[in-house]
């Protein structure tokens, strides 16, 4: 049987695979294994912070695991709409013993997820999300009388995480003109909010969400109507977020786009320079562009690398008390200032860094020389059998044949999706396609 949680949380389909009844049962489950140290040590209401995304069907899943939390006789803060950064934020904040949030992320709009911290505003090991898995399968206590949950709404959420934001981020972004994407995601008041009162001039793009605009040719994953913004406003820099605001990815005057390894590079040497970058090291991934390593290891900073996915990144971060990582992709962790990926977070600091230096985005990206990366999504009906098929072994090792040692390919099952991701890095962009192409064919056969 299937592992219930993947890379980020349990995703689905909203009311088919992801159903109300999923999401009462993972609450339910979830407070007799997170917050029984509170019943146990303090015999009290275990209290949960509850947010989501603008989805429609986030609507009906707050619903339902907020009833779960009660009846299993836990306080349910709802927070409302809010990135996932500030649920992770706001469990510390508010001293709660876990938090949960409601999003799908990136991925499109019909998709829903529900995502677990702990206590601290962590994101939970392996070994406790198969815990709670498992207790979902056994009965759990009812509570009767004064001993069951309540519903607790927080009208200072939002403030609460703003003024976190502007003190992590700093401020002094006067004179700058910021176009900001929000993706009709959860970032479409706040992320505006907190660049304004950081002192940016903001023009705020796709920040209407309507429960079923989420990501809809916008966002960190559609960043053409970014790119044409910015050249229409004549802004210093572009930044776009996806559905949960844990990413950012940055488009420069010239409407070129800024990476999250480039956004890696610029923080790692601002941090580098005045002395912040514990042990030199910066923590990436896989995917990371074989351009950032070199650029790197021209400043004297060592690259710790991961597998794919921002949990790794953390726990790499952990061990380690390094101060960044973060993916291409743009997940960006300062432990620092957060537990988790902040996309406004990142956005603050890498346009302070613009206005500190009084250098174009464009100029400061350039440190780092990016080596031509081609990446094909194949849709499977299994990932896991398909990746590990003998005739994809077989292309993967002739592609690396042909790269010689110039480049590399790296074939994943997808971590939330029933994709295999192949990605092809040569010394030109039509080697890189041909190869990805040829290996996404195979893959597509199996």
């Amino acid at each position: 049987m299937a592992r219930l949680f993947g890379t980020d949380g349990v995703r689905g389909r909203a009311n088919d695979q992801l159903t109300a009844e999923l999401a009462l049962g993972l609450a339910s489950a979830a407070v007799g294994v997170l917050g029984a140290d509170a019943v146990a040590a303090d015999h009290r209401r275990p209290r949960v912070v509850v947010g989501r995304d603008p989805r429609a069907s986030g609507e009906l899943l707050e619903a339902a695991l907020c009833a779960g939390l009660a009846a299993a006789g836990a306080d349910a803060i709802r927070v409302g709409v809010v990135p996932t950064p500030a649920v992770a934020f706001l469990t510390a904040d508010y001293a709660a013993d876990f938090g949960v949030m409601i999003s799908a992320s990136h991925n499109p709009m019909p998709d829903n997820g529900i995502k677990f911290f702990g206590v601290g505003g962590h994101k939970l090991d392996d070994a406790t999300e198969d815990a709670i898995e498992a207790a979902m399968s056994g009965d759990q206590p009812r509570p009767v009388g004064a001993a069951v949950g309540r519903l607790i709404d927080a009208p200072d959420a939002v403030h609460r995480y703003l003024d976190h934001l502007v003190a992590s981020g700093g401020d002094h972004l006067e004179g700058l003109t910021i176009v900001v994407d929000c993706a009709n995601g959860a970032a479409s008041h706040i992320g505006p909010r907190a660049y304004e009162s950081a002192g940016a001039r903001v023009i705020a793009i796709h920040a209407e969400p309507d429960g079923l605009n989420i990501n809809d040719g916008c966002g960190s994953t559609h960043l053409g109507n970014l790119q044409a913004a910015v050249l229409e406003h004549g802004a210093d820099l572009g930044l776009a977020h996806d559905g949960d605001a844990d990413r950012c990815l940055a488009v420069d005057s010239t409407g070129a786009v800024v990476d999250g390894d480039q956004i890696m590079a610029i923080l790692a040497l601002a941090m580098h320079e005045r002395g912040a970058l514990k042990d030199n090291v910066l923590v990436a991934t896989v995917m990371s562009n074989l351009g950032l390593h070199l650029a790197m290891e021209a400043a004297g900073i060592e690259i710790t690398v991961t597998g794919v996915g921002d949990r790794y990144v953390l726990e790499e971060l952990r061990a380690g008390q390094y101060s960044l990582g973060g993916e291409q992709s743009g997940h960006i962790v300062i432990p620092s200032a957060g537990t988790t990926g902040d996309g406004v977070l990142t956005g603050l600091l890498l346009a302070r860094r613009v206005a500190e230096t009084g250098t174009r985005l464009a100029d400061l990206a350039a440190v780092m020389n990016i080596l031509p990366q081609v990446l094909i999504n194949v849709p499977v009906s299994d990932k896991h059998e398909v990746a590990q098929a003998a005739s994809v072994s077989d292309a993967v090792a002739q592609a690396q044949t042909q790269l010689q040692g110039t480049g590399r390919i790296l074939l994943r099952p997808s971590g939330t999706e029933q994709l295999v991701r192949v990605m092809v890095e040569a010394t030109t962009a039509a080697d890189a396609q041909s190869i990805a192409e040829h290996v996404a064919k195979v893959v597509a056969a199996v």
